[in-house]
């Protein structure tokens, strides 16, 4: 029977030696059984260093970190029982595929029969069969990745740790191959902790996401819930794509105005906020051109037409500073650039945030 391989870091800190604040600073973060986690973040969020003080590879100043019932965080890596894919694959360029994927378990001591069964089973698994003999030169670099992959699965461990593996993919492959890991972990069920700082990556791929910025844990949640409710505003403007529109606005008697316009909204939201100044949080595809000449006017500066809908980028007509702001209509005739379109917004559809402590208040 399988162990219970849950992750825990309870108030786990790093601080690099000689600086002024903490790489990742009380991270308290609780992974299931089985389930798949994305660390997600700018670079330099904290999302790498966490991985790697999970892994044994950056000492835990302060907290702990705990997988199952046992607290690892002053074991060796190898002492661990994981099992990691890095970005850059490191394969032995001297040795087969097959080799590379078995070497951690001739290491252990496996025997050569159950060595070359378990690297089979996994190569079936990744489809690298056929390529078993060849060298890693002589590989594309998404067979590369599914050769580190193999390597890992090769020595079922008890937790995956992935740290930005398909970013050295073009564009095309990554969305291949990213479905593909998906659709592996599941049928692993093995707890995987996978980081990127990539947000359609994250979105897609984790059964929950935590967000990280500056070694902060900002919100852990399903992807959808993360998209639906932001906790505050750099969650709701990292996630997304385009992403939100974070505009100004004032608190004013019955809602909230913007560009000359009132869109009403319940008071207890609006007491919330620290003063008359706000920011809504409007994603593109809640605008909608509107029908009866009520909203904002917008200048279009740009239109991107998708095929299946349209990108309206431009900024609001009574707006000093400017800021660009973007649409997502679902014409097949788009107004031109240059044109001016009033748009319409649903309010349950704004967000409301205090400027001040940018938090989440509607």
């Amino acid at each position: 029977m399988a162990i219970m391989a849950t992750v825990s870091f309870k108030d786990a800190t790093r601080v690099y030696p000689g600086a002024d604040h903490a790489a990742v600073d009380k991270l308290n973060l609780e992974i299931g059984d089985g389930e798949f986690m994305v660390l997600v973040g700018p670079s330099g969020c904290g999302k790498s260093t966490s991985l790697r003080m999970l892994a044994g590879l950056e000492e835990v100043n302060s907290g702990s970190v705990w997988i199952g019932d046992k607290n690892v965080t002053d074991l060796a890596p190898k002492d661990r029982d994981i099992a990691m894919v890095f970005q850059n694959y490191a394969l032995y360029p001297h040795m087969t595929v097959a080799d590379n994927m078995g070497f951690a378990l001739k290491m252990k001591g496996v025997p050569k029969d159950e060595r070359e069964a378990r690297v089979l089973e996994a190569a079936k698994l990744l489809g690298l069969e056929a390529l078993l003999g060849r060298k890693p030169k002589n590989l594309s670099g998404g067979q590369r990745q599914r050769v580190a992959m193999g390597r890992a699965i090769v020595r079922d461990p008890q937790v995956f740790l992935m740290d930005e593996p398909l970013s050295n993919l073009d564009a095309k492959l990554r969305v291949q191959t990213r479905t593909q890991i998906a659709a592996l972990q599941t049928r692993l069920g093995v707890t995987t902790v996978y980081v990127t700082h990539d947000q359609v990556e994250a979105m897609t791929m984790g059964d929950r996401v935590a967000v990280m910025r500056d070694g902060v844990l900002q919100q852990v949640d399903r992807p959808l819930a993360l998209y639906d409710s932001p906790k505050n505003l750099f969650v709701a403007g990292f996630i997304g794509s385009p992403s939100m529109n974070l505009l100004p606005a004032t608190v004013v008697d019955g809602g909230v105005e913007i560009d000359g316009h009132v869109i009403a909204m319940p008071r207890e939201a609006t007491e919330r906020a620290s003063d008359a100044d706000v920011v809504l949080g409007i994603r593109p595809e809640s605008f909608e051109v509107s029908t009866t000449g009520e909203g904002v006017t917008m200048a279009i500066g740009a239109v991107e037409e998708t095929g299946a809908d349209s990108y309206l980028y431009g900024t609001l007509a009574n707006d000093p500073d400017d800021q660009q702001v973007v649409a997502r209509v679902t014409t097949r005739t788009p107004p031109p650039r240059g044109d001016r379109v009033v748009l319409h917004v649903e309010p349950t559809k704004v967000h409301v945030f205090d400027k001040k402590s940018t938090e989440r208040i509607s």
